[in-house]
């Protein structure tokens, strides 16, 4: 009783996330005490656990998922491990409109490698981007406060970037299709001389003309053509060897790309 009681102020003053910690404290329990109350919660569903010793309370509307939405609870956690982070490639094309391809799971950028986690339902996935910090963002609200989310120009570089965590170049080049509209020609270009190599920029380039985005383009081009000296292939560590080259991009085109647009 004590544990429910305990959850129902939380939510009554509209926090769904505790620690292990508050529960010793504020029910003046043993930890061994306090983790028995929180499997018999967990057991009748009311609450989960996706990070040791941090606990989120889940409403009556998300039993079926046995965990709270991921954008409901990964700001808060990563605010408790004080790291920092921005939701990412898919999940950030996703808020910016570009929801073709749904992604299966939750994409958090960090600073360093970190587990995943399966929370029920839920799937969320940690790719460690070492310049993180210095991503721009947006804010995006959520029931339970907000979250960064990385602005479209920063995750049309990172679905180049990390097109391995994105379905493929083709999967790549059907969310670009759609997040273009939401890019900054300028900004892209700005971003793209400070935050990634390249290479990056050059078959970011060369995928948004080919999904008719080349209104985009131009100030990158221009990048692209004052820095670019050597050919790139457009999928790295395949060979070039009769590749197809992109004049304007100085792009090896190695592959096949067909979005679905």
């Amino acid at each position: 009783m004590k544990g429910r009681r305990f959850i129902a102020d939380l939510a009554a003053r509209g926090r769904y996330h505790f620690t292990t910690e508050e529960v010793v404290r504020s029910l003046g329990l043993s930890v061994l005490a306090a983790r028995a109350v929180l499997r018999r919660l967990a057991a009748k569903g009311e609450i989960a656990t996706p990070y040791r010793g941090f606990h989120v309370i889940v409403p009556p509307e998300y039993r079926a998922l046995n965990c709270l939405p991921p954008e409901q609870f990964v700001p808060q956690l990563m605010e408790h491990l004080r790291e920092d982070y921005y939701v990412g490639l898919l999940s950030a094309a996703q808020h910016h409109g570009a929801a073709h391809q749904r992604p299966q799971v939750f994409q958090v950028m960090t600073t360093k490698n970190r587990p995943d986690i399966d929370c029920g339902q839920v799937h969320v996935v940690f790719v460690a981007r070492r310049n993180a910090k210095k991503v721009p963002t947006a804010s995006f609200n959520t029931p339970r406060g907000t979250m960064r989310v990385s602005t479209p120009e920063a995750t049309a570089l990172d679905l180049v970037q990390y097109v391995g965590h994105c379905g493929g170049i083709e999967n790549a080049a059907t969310v670009l299709a759609e997040l273009a509209e939401s890019i900054d020609p300028e900004q892209l270009a700005r971003l793209a001389a400070v935050l990634v190599a390249l290479p990056i920029a050059q078959r970011l380039g060369y995928l948004l003309e080919k999904v008719g985005a080349g209104d985009r383009t131009e100030p990158l081009a221009k990048l692209a053509a004052k820095r670019a000296s050597h050919v790139t292939p457009l999928i790295p560590g395949r060979t070039m060897r009769g590749a197809p080259r992109d004049r304007r991009w100085r792009v090896a085109v190695n592959a096949k790309v067909e979005p679905e647009l």
